[in-house]
């Protein structure tokens, strides 16, 4: 611990994002260049607070207090070392990560707690600009070959571990570009693809092969995966959308929002979008449909475009502002949270149930919803009752569904293997392990739509999975146990 009193002389401070009239201009990132004192503080309010919650609300159980004091201290190789310990891409997490460990944060009791995620992108950034993060080959070769499949978060992740251990590692990617969720879901604005990258190109001089437009179970054969190597991760992520099949579905200008967000990432990439698929927001009365993240990314884009208006509505009620008594600390607090798309320009609604989309000559122009109540049964579920006589119709140019994912494409590769699904359509995995021999799952296609770094933990855990089943034993870390220790 580097200051004792720290905590006690520094209250909580991050970077200033630029301007929202001048960052919507542009997909850059929005925050402001933060002083090295700033973050001396910062990492100096971290206290000595004997059981490190945050170590629990971190999915990969970074040793947060650690690499905060290595950081207080100004000793960039010791806190570099920490923290890629347990997480293989720390400049993504530090960006995009709603930071769970800061809602465990002990600090957090009764005051603002520590911005652990700040300081996690800041080592990692320091990292690469001094050179501590490079390519690191690994000492030998076992002979096995890995297949991942799936280019995403815990697709990468689960590539780099299995390298590090030896092992020859392919990576199927079916898009033009590898990255999956990190390269076409989420926005430059919050993570420029530069960095996504920067990383890519390491792990290519560290071995990895990375395979694009190849889609197994379509151009690639699923057959001749099984044939060539001796153990396959499915990493393909939940891709299928939920939909909104009510009236008026099929109008033009109703579109899901990973359609939305992947073609603007495009765009911003340089490619020429064919003009019959164009979905732009310019000068439209944009609903999004949806309160999540993705509903956030779809209302910062819809601003870069120039929306005439931009309205976000969600099924479920306001969230409190504060903690209430179902969610006290250290859980996850269900409370308002505003993001820097809202800040942008965005009227946000909820307790609002879609009904139907109207149109006229094929195209969508207003929307039709209606106010709900939530109730709680005995059994502890909740349902809603639309309220009597509230309906009431927006005007709608383009509707973007932002209403979450199902469960991984089952047609093609999924059906070739015959892998079991759960009850929810997910690849149905003990420890990581399918229902097929050599077979292996993590990340959204294992455990549901959830967030990277939980992605990046599950690709690190199938990794050790697959080196123990090649190899009898693992030379990797697991979940809380790092490689200092090991």
């Amino acid at each position: 611990m580097g200051k004792p009193t720290g905590f006690k002389e520094y209250d909580r401070e991050l970077p200033e994002n630029r301007d929202p009239k001048e960052r919507i201009k542009d997909h850059k990132e929005l925050s402001l260049p933060f002083s090295k004192e700033k973050l001396n503080h910062q990492a100096a309010r971290c206290m000595d607070c004997g059981v490190p919650f945050c170590h629990n609300g971190c999915p990969l159980g970074n040793n947060i207090p650690e690499f905060n004091d290595a950081a207080y201290r100004g000793n960039w190789e010791e806190a570099t070392k920490i923290l890629l310990s347990t997480n293989n891409f720390p400049e993504f997490t530090g960006r995009i990560c709603p930071a769970p460990c800061e809602a465990s944060c002990v600090f957090g009791i009764n005051k603002p707690p520590v911005t652990i995620e700040l300081i996690e992108k800041s080592i990692a950034e320091e990292a690469f600009e001094k050179g501590l993060i490079k390519a690191n080959l690994p000492k030998y070769r076992t002979g096995y070959k890995v297949a991942v499949i799936g280019s995403g978060p815990s697709g990468l992740a689960a590539a780099a571990q299995l390298n590090s251990a030896g092992h020859m590692v392919n990576v199927y990617e079916r898009a033009d570009r590898i990255g999956g969720l990190l390269r076409y879901g989420i926005p430059d604005f919050k993570l420029e693809k530069e960095v996504v990258e920067r990383r890519v190109e390491l792990m290519r001089e560290e071995g990895i092969v990375f395979k694009t437009n190849a889609n197994v179970g379509e151009n690639v054969k699923v057959s001749d995966i099984m044939d060539q190597y001796d153990a396959v991760v499915l990493c393909g992520g939940s891709t299928i959308p939920r939909d909104i099949p009510i009236e008026g579905r099929d109008l033009e200008g109703v579109h899901f929002a990973m359609d939305f967000l992947t073609q603007e990432n495009k765009r911003v990439a340089g490619d020429t979008i064919p003009k019959d698929e164009v979905i732009s927001a310019k000068d439209k009365h944009v609903v999004v449909i949806g309160g999540g993240d993705t509903g956030s990314d779809c209302v910062g884009t819809s601003n870069r475009h120039g929306a005439k208006s931009i309205t976000q509505i969600e099924l479920l009620p306001k969230p409190p502002s504060e903690r209430g008594e179902k969610d006290p600390w250290p859980l996850w607090p269900a409370t308002l949270r505003t993001s820097s798309s809202h800040k942008e320009g965005c009227e946000r609604k909820w307790a609002l149930n879609t009904k139907a989309f109207k149109g006229e000559n094929g195209k969508v122009t207003s929307l039709q919803l209606v106010e709900v109540e939530w109730k709680t049964l005995e059994n502890g579920r909740q349902t809603f009752e639309e309220v009597p006589n509230s309906m009431v119709e927006i005007p709608c140019d383009l509707a973007l569904l932002a209403v979450g994912f199902l469960h991984p494409q089952k047609k093609g590769m999924l059906e070739e293997l015959g892998v079991e699904l759960d009850a929810r359509g997910n690849v149905k995995a003990h420890g990581y392990r399918t229902s097929v021999d050599k077979v292996f799952a993590a990340g959204d296609m294992r455990r549901g739509q959830s967030l990277v770094v939980w992605a990046i933990s599950e690709g690190r855990e199938a990794a050790r999975t697959i080196d123990e089943y090649l190899m009898g034993s693992s030379v990797l870390a697991s979940k809380n146990r790092s490689l200092l220790q090991a």
